[in-house]
């Protein structure tokens, strides 16, 4: 089959791959229909985290199953199914607690080893516990399956960031970041209740989404005169929650400075970069939470799925390029150059 591969910076290639095969009796094998390729795949693409050459990549994808194990009775043949962005057996104590990104026995598309997502088919390890049934009616929809893709990574990191934060009725959200995680992490504060939603971005395409998700009010500005901006527009108080959803030294020492005393930051911006941007003593001194970090989206798909399948919340607009699979270096250049916000693969 066909899959993604990185073989070092800027260097993607579409390669013949074996095809997956169930090797345990608790696998499937789903044939992708839609994956997708996410910010954090950049830092791979820059040569800013190692990968091996010739690794697979790619850990957003929903299909079709077209094998189960004798084991696997969740889903069978024929099924139209979602994966998150890890799989997980379900049954160990953090997967019962709900944290099902420190699953004892779970793992990361795209690791040494595993399939990755950017690719016709994929061995998914613990079928039962990781992948979760969509309406098949929901395979001939197209705006239908943009919008469930989500639910793979962003809509669900988006969510964990609200959550972290303390997004509800009544409460000021801020949103430092105005990538797909952050646009959703705005329409996650609009559906959690939010009375003001404050997005940070100075891309007009991306605050246009995010006003439509939701967002109040957009600051354009960076740094200190970001903070200045939100908190000129907080009675000089600052927001009780921040979605911190970039994972830079200044986009973290700016969600600090945007915080109001007592309030939270929840942040997902996958870090990268010299520092934290933390100073415990002002956080200690002004009462600020600091909650976040990888997104247990599997557990949060149950609760997400039927307002998407509804339409009380459509996340799909985070995609503004598609390509096919052979297309997808292309996509990564793209996204690398900010000429697409997030790009989708249509098998």
């Amino acid at each position: 089959m066909r899959a993604t591969t990185i073989h070092a910076p800027f260097d993607m290639r579409v390669a013949d791959v074996p095809d997956p095969v169930v090797r345990n009796p608790g696998d499937a094998v789903v044939r992708v229909l839609r994956s997708c390729i996410c910010g954090s795949d950049l830092w791979a693409y820059r040569g800013e985290s190692a990968r091996q050459p010739g690794q697979r990549i790619g850990h957003e994808f929903l299909g079709i199953v077209e094998e189960a194990g004798a084991e696997v009775t969740g889903v069978g043949r024929g099924d139209l199914v979602v994966a998150p962005f890890m799989w997980s057996d379900g049954v160990c104590d953090y997967c019962r607690e709900g944290l099902t990104t420190s699953c004892e026995h779970g793992g990361f598309w795209g690791s040494v080893g595993s399939d990755g997502g950017q690719g016709e088919a994929v061995r998914v390890p613990f079928a039962d516990a990781t992948l979760v049934a969509l309406p098949a009616e929901a395979a001939s929809d197209d705006r239908l399956l943009a919008a469930l893709l989500t639910l793979s990574d962003v809509m669900g990191t988006g969510h964990h960031a609200a959550l972290g934060a303390g997004a509800r009725a009544g409460a000021t959200v801020a949103v430092v970041g105005d990538g797909a995680v952050g646009l959703c992490g705005v329409l996650a504060a609009k559906r959690l209740g939010a009375d003001r939603i404050i997005a940070l971005g100075r891309h007009e395409a991306r605050t246009d989404i995010a006003r439509r998700f939701g967002a109040t009010d957009v600051v354009a500005e960076r740094g200190d005169a970001a903070v200045d901006a939100v908190r000129e527009l907080t009675r000089g108080q600052g927001a009780h929650a921040v979605v911190e959803a970039v994972g830079t030294e200044q986009s973290m020492r700016t969600a600090v400075g945007i915080t109001r005393d007592g309030g939270a930051i929840g942040f997902v911006g996958v870090p990268h970069g010299s520092g934290t941007g933390l100073d415990l003593s002002v956080m200690f001194d002004r009462n600020i939470a600091l909650r976040g970090g990888v997104a247990p989206v599997r557990t949060y798909i149950p609760e997400l799925l039927p307002d998407v399948l509804d339409g009380t919340i459509d996340p799909s607009p985070v995609f503004d390029l598609t390509v096919g699979l052979e297309g997808v270096p292309d996509g990564y250049k793209a996204m690398d150059e900010r000429t697409a916000l997030k790009v989708m693969v249509a098998n």
